[in-house]
């Protein structure tokens, strides 16, 4: 049962006898009926109507009854929990609209005490939402009491839920009520269970943009100072998100003194999860404490990070490398860069850990604008080309997915001769995904190298994709054609891909000339009619004598994909006589695919079964009068 007292019992519970003779009463006798049954399902589909059932029993009743009811039966599962914590968030109008918001705190406080983290997570985040339709009044005589009570609570569900409502009711309350708020804050940050100190200190930058300055100098830096060295690295880790924000709040007199001693120990934290954590905010620390404690302090303690003993700090502060270079006074930024992090980088770039290495690979490419021509060519070049010879594919993809800052600066021939060896390796790579990342970015590649470098060195390459053994990779490389087409020319096309396309239509393998057909359906737009008609055209006919039936079926659907670009005449002509021999295929998908191009997607024709995102060749194709060819 989900009531406390079974079947049957409550306050609501006892007025449904009388349901049968009372169709009002219905829609929640339903309700208490499903809540009831032993299927989870049920009892979740029933919570997820509870607005229904609300509008049924309008506001009234659904304040003096449905809602005491739901209060009594948080006895359940998680999920359905879950669903009724969401639910409430949006009761507002259901129960009367924000004069009588407060009568969902009592379901809502007893969701915020509930074992399951989701749940609470939900209920005070439904509390938060519903905070801000409370009157100031209501604020302080409703729901003010609530966070009391729960900051108070006997279990420590109660107490860490707590920590997430201060923030939102401290703006509108007197300066009394600010005052035990603040005392209430004070004492979970010292709480004895290490979950609830976790919740106040990812609260407290929150709590803190609340609060009077004179406060935050008071009262927040000595609770950050002590959470920042909690025997938790859980806590302390969380303390130092909440100095970056703190750090915001501050005048730059005062953060010197204040929050940067904290800081500088959190950067040697004994726990590398904070140092971690120092690292993957470094940037916001950078833009919260302004340029001079950046080259004072920041800059030390980011050469520390880069240097770190474990890889995944090394790993986050590599990733953060362009981002704390761009951010650097513009007046010394390059010394800063190549007397201290310069070095740094060096180093990262034949690291043991390769998560390190990609982590620096997808952004250090992004140093070439900030260094200029010189220093590029003269200290960075040699990095790439290191990076473009790691046994990591991850690494060699990083550097080539981010040429293009490199082209900007000093142009991508520099690299070309590093670039193509890289290039072939990760296309011939044994995993797919390397193989499929490295397709994408060829059009970029074609577009910087130039189209002589493509033909000479990648156009074999870019063939060979289209017979891979994976079809995710033939799909792909069918796009990058079309790509390529688009940046290169029909006539470059016309010269160099289309024989080539067109030559896979003997292949002895059935799949290999079936991606004859894909490309053929990509090219035909980019390539245009004169060049689709003359010399794609006429394989696609020779295609549908194919002895495969999968050839003959997407012969029939490459007729209708290309059917927009041809002439009307050769439509009538040409394809119409081959459809229709298709039409009469004994393999039945021939015949269905070869009656849809017929049809079209017209709506003159009501018997067309073919879908919206097919393309409409019927008013070509057909013997009846047309309004298309008159």
């Amino acid at each position: 049962s989900c009531c406390p007292n079974g079947p049957g019992h409550g306050p609501l519970a006892s007025k449904m006898a009388g349901a049968d003779s009372d169709d009002s009463l219905y829609p929640i006798a339903v309700l208490i009926d499903e809540l009831r049954n032993e299927d989870v399902q049920l009892r979740l589909n029933s919570i997820k109507k509870l607005s229904t059932i609300a509008l049924a029993l309008g506001v009234e009743r659904t304040r003096t009854e449905l809602l005491p009811f739901l209060t009594d039966t948080i006895y359940d599962e998680d999920e359905v929990l879950l669903a009724l914590a969401e639910q409430l968030g949006n009761f507002t109008m259901l129960v009367g609209g924000p004069e009588y918001v407060h009568c969902l705190l009592p379901p809502l406080e007893s969701l915020a005490t509930v074992e399951e983290t989701v749940v609470r997570d939900k209920a005070v985040e439904s509390l938060r939402k519903i905070s801000h339709e409370h009157s100031p009044v209501d604020l302080e005589v409703h729901f003010e009491p609530l966070v009391k009570r729960l900051a108070s609570g006997d279990w420590f569900t109660s107490r860490t839920s707590a920590c997430g409502l201060f923030s939102v009711c401290y703006p509108r309350v007197s300066s009394t009520v600010k005052a035990e708020i603040r005392q209430h804050f004070r004492t979970l940050c010292s709480d004895d269970t290490p979950m609830v100190r976790r919740a106040a200190a990812s609260k407290l930058g929150e709590f803190a943009k609340v609060l009077e300055l004179e406060y935050v100098k008071s009262d927040i830096i000595s609770l950050f100072t002590a959470l920042a060295s909690d025997e938790q690295d859980s806590v302390r880790l969380l303390a130092v998100e909440a100095g970056v924000s703190i750090a915001t709040l501050l005048p730059q007199e005062d953060l010197e003194t204040l929050v940067m001693p904290t800081l500088r120990q959190a950067a040697e934290d004994k726990s590398w999860r904070v140092r971690y954590m120092v690292a993957d905010k470094f940037s916001d620390l950078q833009k919260a404490v302004g340029p001079e404690i950046t080259k004072n302090d920041l800059v030390p303690a980011f050469q520390n990070l880069l240097k770190d003993c474990e890889a995944e700090v090394r790993a986050a502060a590599a990733n953060k490398v362009k981002e704390f270079c761009e951010n650097l006074p513009e007046d010394s930024r390059e010394t800063i860069i190549m007397t201290h992090i310069l070095p740094c980088v060096k180093e990262l770039v034949s690291d043991t850990n390769q998560h390190v290495k990609s982590a620096l690979a997808s952004v250090i490419m992004g140093l070439s604008t900030i260094l200029g021509k010189d220093n590029t060519v003269e200290h960075l070049l040699p990095l790439f080309l290191a990076q473009l010879k790691d046994e990591c594919p991850e690494v060699r993809l990083n550097i080539i997915s981010n040429l293009d800052c490199v082209n900007e600066v000093i142009g991508i021939r520099q690299l070309s001769q590093s670039l193509l060896p890289a290039i072939v390796e990760l296309a011939e790579d044994a995993k797919w995904r390397v193989r499929l990342a490295i397709i994408e970015y060829m059009p970029l590649l074609a577009g910087q190298l130039g189209v002589e470098f493509f033909d000479e060195k990648l156009n074999s390459l870019c063939m060979a994709w289209l017979v891979d053994h994976v079809y995710a990779i033939r799909e792909a490389a069918t796009c990058n054609l079309m790509k390529l087409v688009e940046k290169f020319g029909a006539e470059w096309a016309q010269n160099t891909i289309v024989p080539k396309v067109l030559g896979m239509a003997n292949d002895p393998n059935y799949l290999h000339r079936m991606t004859t057909l894909f490309c053929i359906n990509a090219l035909s737009e980019v390539c245009g009619q004169e060049i689709t008609t003359k010399h794609m055209l006429p394989v696609v006919f020779k295609m549908s004598n194919d002895q495969v039936a999968n050839v003959r079926f997407n012969v029939a659907k490459s007729l209708q994909k290309i059917g927009p670009v041809l002439d009307s005449n050769c439509l009538q002509t040409e394809v119409k006589p081959v459809l229709e021999k298709l039409a009469s295929d004994q393999d039945m998908d021939v015949k269905y695919f070869a009656q849809e191009a017929i049809s079209g997607d017209c709506p003159m024709h009501a018997h067309s079964k073919i879908t919206k995102n097919h393309y409409c060749t019927f008013h070509l194709i057909t013997v009846f009068p047309c309004p298309v060819l008159h």
